[in-house]
């Protein structure tokens, strides 16, 4: 059997597990499926799939709908949507789509019931194991005669059904990523369809919804491939025509392991909290594991929908590079405005005050302070030490630390009295001027620039490298500048 077919109409959708916050790969699935709706002008569906529900978090389907919102994923049709291929949640869909397929399958010999205990499961695996055989079910029940399930039935004996796959011959499927894969039947055990609980597997309930809401390509990890067949194996049972199919690569860690928590955050919602710019997440995601060519580093998100195509995506696993993610960050955060980033700023610490300055300052306070930091940052965490002392009049340094190489305490406080005296005579308070009057305070006092500007910029900011001092000294301003200076002399005192 092969499924690829001519489509007419792109339909795809993007059906996550609300079994915790969306990692990396997830919403890189998200954001390829996406991408190939828009390339191709077709309709990009979100489908809870909610029918594990021992591993539902509550919360979690919020968290995924926030993802896709932050990363502005927008869906033409998903949960909470009024539209005719709904409900969007699978738990929704249980006795309308799920069941009565189930029952046709049994009907038609496709699938039977399973009684068997958790218990002779679980010897039947072991036994298989000793003799190093596949530790897939033996297919026991599959084989019962009519008296044999009619007594179970009597005892009103728990159940499961199976779907009973073809004992031979072997699937052909089409991959668009991968090219050609065989399956081979004899391999694939007669797998679970419906709980114990009444709900569907995965296996059953995403070809359903998938055929009942016309998809017509199904993205997702390299991880379903090896189920594949299993659902070729439904589609063929139901008499319906699969659509065509692309798996993705894995995503790698630096030492091309497979991307886990021990490699660090991998929860796309924790990079927004460390400070990351949605555009430089979506883009960067975008390269993992699609190029335009060779060379091309960055591109703007409409020019990745531009060239998007199945056809790139590598079939190899694509390693997470995190410096190559604070490079792109730091990238975009230079491409944007100095307004649409002191925006950016602001929002964040609104949303993460144990991260940003309290209160959070106004616009029209944050907007001067950006260009002197914008060079500096690589994501928005990087933000508030480089700043916090033009709104916090608690500046933290010892008096050792006023001391640059080659002077003594005498020396620095003297030097820092000449600066209040110099400075004071500026009619203008502002940058030129300031700079004009530190250099002549440092000439008077015969020390070289970098002696007497590092002990300014530790009495006013308590950094040893800080934001360019001349321009913080006139946004700080000339009353609370005199203040900071008269209280390191003081320190040295």
């Amino acid at each position: 059997m092969n499924n690829k077919q001519p489509q007419n109409t792109v339909r795809v959708r993007y059906a996550p597990s609300p079994t915790g916050d969306p990692h990396v790969g997830n919403i890189r699935t998200a954001i390829f499926t996406w991408l190939f709706a828009k390339n191709n002008s077709g309709k990009f569906v979100v489908r809870i799939e909610d029918t594990d529900q021992s591993r539902t978090i509550p919360g979690a389907i919020e968290n995924i709908l926030d993802s896709l919102n932050w990363l502005s994923i927008d869906w033409d049709e998903g949960p909470n949507s009024n539209k005719p291929f709904g409900p969007y949640v699978q738990s929704e869909r249980l006795e309308k789509y799920y069941i009565p397929f189930a029952h046709q399958l049994l009907q038609n010999k496709n699938a039977y019931k399973c009684y068997c205990s958790p218990e002779r499961l679980s010897e039947v695996r072991e036994q298989r194991r000793i003799k190093k055989l596949d530790t897939s079910y033996d297919r026991k029940c599959r084989y019962l005669t009519p008296e044999q399930l009619k007594a179970i039935e009597e005892k009103q004996t728990p159940s499961v059904i199976r779907f009973a796959m073809p004992l031979e011959g072997e699937w052909n499927l089409f991959d668009t990523i991968r090219g050609g894969v065989k399956f081979q039947n004899k391999v694939i055990d007669d797998f679970i369809i419906i709980k114990s609980d009444g709900f569907p597997t995965y296996h059953l309930a995403n070809v359903i919804d998938d055929h009942s809401m016309e998809i017509s390509h199904v993205i997702r990890a390299e991880e379903w491939l090896s189920s594949t067949p299993k659902h070729l194996a439904i589609y063929k049972a139901l008499g319906w025509t699969p659509p065509e199919f692309a798996h993705l690569p894995i995503i790698l860690a630096p030492d091309k392991s497979k991307l886990s928590k021990r490699h660090g955050t991998t929860s796309v919602l924790e990079y927004r909290k460390q400070g990351y710019l949605p555009n430089a997440i979506f883009v960067f995601l975008s390269l993992l594991g699609w190029s335009l060519d060779d060379k091309t580093e960055v591109l703007t998100i409409s020019e990745i929908i531009k060239h998007f195509s199945l056809e790139r995506v590598s079939k190899s696993g694509a390693i997470f590079d995190i410096q190559k993610l604070n490079w792109l960050n730091g990238y975009f955060i230079r491409t944007v405005s100095d307004k649409s980033l002191a925006k950016t700023i602001l929002e964040y610490w609104e949303k993460y005050p144990e991260i940003g300055i309290h209160p959070v300052p106004s616009s029209s306070q944050m907007i001067p302070i950006v260009p002197l930091i914008k060079e500096r940052i690589k994501t928005l965490q990087d933000v508030k030490p480089l700043v916090n002392f033009f709104f916090s009049d608690d500046i933290q340094y010892n008096d050792e630390d006023l001391v640059q190489k080659g002077t003594d305490k005498e020396t620095t406080k003297n030097a820092l009295k000449r600066v209040v005296l110099n400075l004071s005579n500026i009619q203008q308070f502002n940058e030129s001027n300031i700079e004009t009057s530190l250099r002549l305070s440092a000439q008077e006092m015969e020390l070289k620039p970098r002696q007497l500007l590092g002990s300014v910029r530790v009495a006013l900011s308590g950094l040893e490298v800080s934001p360019p001092l001349f321009k913080s000294i006139e946004i700080i301003g000339r009353g609370k500048s005199f203040e900071r200076i008269d209280n390191a002399i003081s320190k040295l005192e």
